[in-house]
Formats: structure tokens, sequence, C-alpha cells
């Protein structure tokens, strides 16, 4: 029997071809599921990425709130204009954290996976009171009302908690201190700010939103967005071949 007569046998049988067809996605499935079961992470561990502070983890809630994901991205492409214009490209441990992550799928606004220090608080508290003032072609309505509404903490607890169910290793001790942790991250000069840092390295800690001795949803979503790309050194990385 030849070959195409082998093959006319899958042509003029339809139930021979779909379980042919059954028996090929069930192989392909296997070589590509199985080997994960070997494996205790498929996340290559970066030096740097930390869990968010409790202050910055209330203001990523209050940026899924408001719905900010569905015009901004969090994931920079491995392609040249991409990388260009945003920095380097997204790291899977960047968003290992992330509980869900905030990749997102299109973009009415720029990316914003290394916004972190790009500006001050001064232009993110004027871009979200008047989103005009400092970018004028900008389509985003103004979210002024953040820095006139207190901070609701008083479950960040509960939230970490929750966090550390997910496989975030949020410990005690930093579950404990959380509501103190908040005030803290917000105030100018805080004695507890060296304290704070040995929990999360890098953190910024001042009063984001400028009004010192209260804690709005404005200093949260700043403190957020700060924190955005800073963690990962990337001199250590020369990735330019698998740039397309």
């Amino acid at each position: 029997m030849s070959l195409w007569q082998k093959h006319a046998i899958f042509e003029k049988n339809s139930i021979v071809l779909l379980l042919g067809i059954l028996v090929m996605i069930a192989v392909g499935g296997l070589v590509e599921i199985v080997p994960l079961f070997y494996l205790k992470n498929t996340i290559e561990k970066v030096d740097g990425v930390r869990p968010y502070t409790p202050l910055e983890l209330a203001g990523r809630d209050i940026y899924v709130r408001e719905g900010c994901y569905l015009c901004h991205s969090q994931m920079i492409r491995p392609l040249r204009d991409e990388v260009e214009r945003y920095g380097h490209y997204s790291l899977a441990a960047e968003s290992m954290y992330d509980h869900p992550f905030q990749w997102g799928s299109k973009r009415n606004g720029p990316d914003l996976a290394r916004i972190g220090g790009k500006y001050s608080d001064d232009w993110h508290r004027d871009h979200l009171r008047d989103p005009r003032s400092v970018v004028p072609g900008s389509i985003m309505p103004g979210y002024g009302f953040l820095e006139n509404t207190d901070l609701d903490y008083a479950h960040i607890q509960q939230n970490m908690k929750v966090q550390a169910m997910l496989g975030v290793p949020y410990t005690d001790d930093m579950i404990s201190r959380a509501r103190e942790d908040v005030v803290t991250q917000d105030t100018a000069d805080s004695p507890d700010a060296v304290d704070l840092a040995k929990r999360y390295p890098k953190v910024n800690a001042r009063s984001f939103s400028g009004k010192g001795g209260r804690v709005t949803e404005a200093d949260a979503l700043i403190a957020y967005l700060q924190k955005l790309g800073t963690e990962v050194d990337f001199k250590m990385y020369d990735d330019k071949a698998n740039i397309r």
C-alpha cells in the first residue's frame, strides 16, 4: 500500500480522521504540560523584585478599581520600536506578585511598565486632576477626586493575608505592621522609614500628594505608579540579540 493510499483512509473516513486529530492533540498537549509538573516555578527569579508595600498594594487596588488597565498596558514587548519608546522589555518576574497581572490588551495611553521615577509626584498630581494640563492631547478623564478622598486601609492586613495565600512572600511581621507602614511611607522624613526600607528595599517614602498628615487615594495610586519598573537593574542585561 502506497503512502497516498494510507493517507486516503483518513480523508475518506471522518471517524478515523477525528480519532487521529484527538491522538495528535493529546500527544502534543502531554509534551507541553507534563514537564511543568517537574518544575517548582516557571518564572525565573530576578534580583530586586519585591512584594508591594501596603500603600502600593492599596494604590494598585485603586488602579484596578478605576479601570486604568483598560487603557494602559504594563507589558513592553521585545520589539525594537517598543523598547526604544518605553525601555527594556518586560520580564515575567516583574509581574510575579501581581494577582491578577496588569499586562493589558490595548493602549489608549502609553505603557506604564517603566513609569516609576519618570515623572515627579507633582506631575502625577496634575495629571490626575487635569490630564490635559500636562498632556494636551490626552483623552484620559480627570481623577481629581482621588486627592480629596481619604484612603480606606482598614482591611489592608486582610488583603495582604490573601496575597500571601496566593504566594506573595508577606511575613507575619509585614502583615502586623501594615497599617503603620501605610502612614510611614506617606510621611516625609519619617523616623520609621529606615525600618520600612529593611522590609521593602528601594521603597519611596514621602508625602506623595503633598498633604502631610493625611493619606489619600491619590497618595496610594502615585506610590504604586512610582514603583513600576524601578526594581530591576536593567544594566545587568544585554539582550539586544533578542529584540526584533
